[in-house]
């Protein structure tokens, strides 16, 4: 018999509670007393999930080997106190798991005395000395970290409270369980009904808090707000934070780091209230989510956008959380894969399910593929499109950013693009300005050339009139603003993307057509951009192509600067670039750049329709504290009356072998490249050395009913829908709307 909430009626969802007598079965949240029965009686059939526990027996081990420092909070994030303190809440919790699973009581003793020591500490805490002035901790600089701890610690003291005297209990819950809760939610409303990555973590820690201590209101207050009228909470953070596609508002950086909350309070949820088909709201939207994870990374590592930290990947532990979470759910082989590839798996039932059918050989290959994610609650705030050629490590991979502005870790970078190949990030991203919990960097904070660089418009390879970025780099105009997609189509080796921006500056607006084409419109792979500007007034125009490898040629040549460097401007980003070389371009003259990375070559070529200026530039200036990496760039400057278009292409090409002395193909093929305008429709002609003309027709109309055509130099071409490829002899393909 379970207890009866008055809850609202949000959703369909309503809450069940629990039983009348006030006892759970512990433990009871990512780790089950069923899955513990389950687990050890078959636990040897399973050698990764084996590896797995020891190796956490062993740090566990190793870490309780002295008793572990318990000290005064007076770091930020870096510091010794913060990180020591967040050792010492995955210890308690990976304590408590190690007992449930070998029945050693010493590991519980270990979570016991730690949880002990920190309802000593934790009622005579008040802000702590460096706080934060938005969020401001008790036992960390900011209350996110708190609610992470809890997260963890909670974990610990719901695999060892049937351990527990009615004494150790009381103070526990009395002097650290329930203050902390406390203070996470009703005495931290700024972050707790935050619709952000904070409130995530607050709400799972509480919710989490409250299944473990039989306490209702917790779980109602996590589920619903603290005002429990559906306003704020859990499940207003799925209804707002997540697109229907399950991509999460600021990016994939934040989508892994907010998925571990989402999906570890779900799976507590869904062990205690499994009446509330939690797995199930909005159409599978967790499972989407986690979907949607894997899908934005290349080479196991996430998309850089928005404010990365570019080492994170798949590896996670929050993508193991939520891998391991999907395939319970799902089956689906492919995930154990990713699985695998992860080379751990977290200690739950679910991940003894994935390590148990993945060494007994089940795992697919989970190959990638082209997908559009919509941004916005209801999928309307534009999207990212992810445009995948082959398969394996090496595919190509073409990432164009058409999402809204991503709250407060957006960058002003409307629709940008980044590019893959054969295992290395080609044309790149920077990704955040920061050095993550490294103390000596700004205390680990985001450094100030997050703003003054990073985030700024140049930083990509977008558009940037008159020098000055997206929105006045403004978070309140970028908000109010997002790009509309106009196409997404994939389909026989040809994948295209195209979307509009308009508001990123005053009298502008520009649309951007990307194709990632192989053998179809250049002899082998290609990625041809159309960016179509269009301005009431004369202006600046930018086009930054940040590029990772080393420049082999260009044509015309460059001047380089050999003697003295000088910043590229004074504000918005360029006062951090050297202007390292440049050269001019006539109207009607082709400009390519060809660079080696790996063992490859590129090359970019843009036709200049007016005059180009091309500035190479090398990041570093006006970076006292060398904070900013050495990277490179070739930004085309175009004085435009209003109206322009850039048509580039980037080629890859040929093979370079440092061991047997080889290079092959080391030329670009692209000779010529024009663009022809006919009222609503563009042809752009790309001229072969080797093979002769190709053509790509866009009319911007994805409705594949509708046909077009276009008379150049006594040829026509007519095609149906958004876009139609040619050759010398004819049609080679033309889209079907998705």
């Amino acid at each position: 018999m379970r207890w009866s909430l008055v809850v609202p009626a949000l959703a369909a969802l309503a809450i069940g509670g629990w039983p009348q007598d006030g006892l759970t079965s512990h433990p009871s949240l990512l780790l089950t007393a069923a899955d513990v029965a389950d687990i050890t009686a078959t636990m040897q059939e399973s050698p990764g999930f084996m590896r797995s526990l020891e190796r956490t027996r062993a740090r566990v081990d190793r870490y309780f080997a002295t008793e572990p420092d318990v000290p005064a909070p007076t770091d930020a994030g870096g510091g010794y106190s913060h990180e020591q303190h967040k050792r010492n809440g995955v210890a308690i919790r990976e304590a408590g798991v190690v007992y449930q699973l070998t029945g050693a009581r010493r590991y519980a003793d270990h979570a016991r005395s730690l949880l002990l020591a920190y309802a000593d500490l934790y009622p005579g805490l008040g802000e702590h000395p460096m706080k934060k002035e938005q969020t401001p901790g008790r036992l960390f600089w900011q209350s996110l970290n708190e609610s992470v701890w809890l997260v963890h610690a909670i974990q610990g003291y719901d695999a060892i409270v049937d351990t527990l005297s009615g004494d150790e209990k009381s103070v526990i819950e009395e002097r650290l369980l329930r203050p902390m809760a406390d203070f996470l939610s009703v005495e931290s409303p700024q972050t707790f009904d935050r619709i952000h990555n904070h409130g995530t973590w607050a709400v799972a820690a509480v919710g989490m808090t409250g299944y473990t201590l039989g306490d209702p209101s917790y779980v109602e207050t996590s589920l619903y707000g603290l005002n429990r009228d559906g306003k704020a909470g859990f499940i207003r953070q799925l209804d707002l934070l997540l697109s229907p596609d399950g991509y999460y508002a600021e990016g994939p950086y934040y989508q892994r780091y907010a998925l571990m909350p989402l999906v570890v309070f779900a799976r507590s949820i869904e062990n205690n209230d499994p009446e509330l088909k939690i797995f199930e709201y909005r159409d599978g939207l967790l499972l989407k989510a986690i979907y949607a994870c894997i899908e934005l990374s290349y080479g196991g590592l996430f998309f850089p956008i928005n404010d990365a930290i570019r080492e994170k990947g798949l590896d996670t532990v929050e993508l193991r959380h939520g891998v391991a979470i999907a395939y319970a759910l799902t089956g689906d082989p492919r995930l154990l894969s990713v699985a695998r590839r992860q080379e751990s798996y977290v200690l739950t039932g679910d991940g003894f399910e994935a390590a148990l059918t993945a060494d007994r050989g089940e795992a697919e290959p989970y190959e990638h593929r082209s997908v559009l994610l919509r941004d916005g609650p209801a999928g309307k705030q534009g999207g990212l499109a992810v445009l995948r050629n082959g398969a394996g490590p090496g595919h190509q991979a073409l990432v164009f950013k058409a999402t809204a502005q991503g709250m407060g870790h957006g960058h002003f970078d409307k629709l940008h693009w980044i590019f893959y190949d054969n295992g290395n990030e080609i044309v790149a991203d920077y990704g955040a300005a920061r050095f993550l919990n490294i103390e000596p960097k700004n205390g680990g904070r985001y450094l100030p050339e997050n703003e003054s660089w990073a985030k700024q418009t140049v930083a990509h390879n977008t558009l940037v009139v008159d020098g000055e970025s997206h929105f006045g780099a403004r978070l309140a105009v970028g908000e109010r603003f997002h790009p509309e997609v106009l196409y997404f189509g994939s389909e026989k080796g040809v994948h295209v993307a195209a979307a509009s921006m308009d508001g990123a500056y005053e009298g502008v607006s520009f649309s951007r057509t990307l194709v990632l084409a192989d053998g179809v419109l250049a002899d082998g792979p290609v990625v041809v951009d159309v960016l179509d500007v269009t301005g009431s007034r004369a202006g600046q125009y930018d086009l930054p192509v940040h590029f990772k490898g080393q420049v082999i040629a260009t044509s015309p040549p460059l001047s380089a600067m050999t003697e003295k460097l000088v910043p590229l401007g004074s504000a918005n980003g360029y006062q951090h670039l050297w202007l390292r070389a440049e050269t001019e371009v006539a109207a009607g003259e082709l400009f390519s750049m060809t660079w080696l990375a790996g063992n490859r070559f590129y090359t970019y070529s843009i036709q200049a329709e007016e005059p180009l200026q091309v500035l190479f530039a090398e990041l570093g200036a006006n970076d006292p504290q060398i904070n900013l990496r050495r990277e490179q760039a070739v930004i085309l400057r175009m004085q435009s009356a209003g109206d322009s278009t850039f048509v580039s292409t980037l080629e890859v090409h040929g093979e370079y072998d440092a061991a047997e002395e080889s290079t092959i193909g080391s030329e670009g093929s692209i000779a010529a490249i024009e663009r022809f305008g006919d009222g609503d429709n563009e042809l752009v002609k790309i001229v072969s050395r080797q093979r002769g003309e190709r053509y790509l027709a866009l009319s911007y109309d994805p409705d594949e009913d509708l046909k077009h055509a276009m008379r150049i130099d006594g040829r026509e071409f007519a095609w149906s829908g958004f876009y139609g490829l040619f050759d010398q002899n004819g049609p080679v393909a033309s889209n079907h709307s998705n």
